[in-house]
């Protein structure tokens, strides 16, 4: 460390003028001296005694299932293809899919090409987020109302209402 900081040393004094050197001038601000690797790692162990948190433990599990196999992946792929009776439909949901989402980045592309409007755009989307926090988190009585407007319309999409 000493011979790294004594070559760094020798090539600034080849840079200041001598003049400067030898009144020992300089317009740099004071620097603390530096903290040498055991005083910091003692106090790194110091704080990490400090901000334990026994309600959060992470533990490592072994998972006891075999790796999934590809060929098994493909035929039970193929016999599910095979009991389908509408393959055209499948065929024309997933080629809609992949045409809407090229359609969407697109749409998405052009909008960010107009100079202003992604940033507007961000503004709406911020302030939207201030209020649905206002609207629906920041009280109990309004989490518990999203909480049973959620369920309803979970039981409405899955069609036990």
């Amino acid at each position: 460390m000493a011979g790294a900081s004594s070559s760094s040393m020798a090539a600034t004094t080849t840079l200041i003028p001598r003049i400067a050197a030898i009144s020992r001038c300089s317009a740099l601000p004071y620097l603390p001296p530096r903290i040498s690797i055991s005083s910091f790692s003692t106090s790194i162990k110091q704080v990490s005694k400090t901000r334990r948190f026994p309600l959060l433990q992470v533990r490592a599990a072994s998972d006891d299932s075999a790796p999934v196999d590809a060929t098994e992946v493909f035929t039970d792929l193929k016999e599910k293809w095979d009991a389908l009776e509408n393959k055209s439909t499948v065929l024309l949901y997933g080629g809609g899919a992949i045409v809407s989402l090229w359609l969407s980045t697109v749409l998405i592309g052009a909008v960010n090409s107009v100079p202003l409007l992604p940033k507007i755009l961000e503004l709406v989307g911020l302030g939207y987020t201030g209020w649905f926090v206002y609207r629906y988190l920041l009280f109990k009585q309004s989490r518990k109302e999203l909480a049973t407007d959620i369920e309803a319309l979970k039981k409405k999409i899955a069609g036990t209402e």
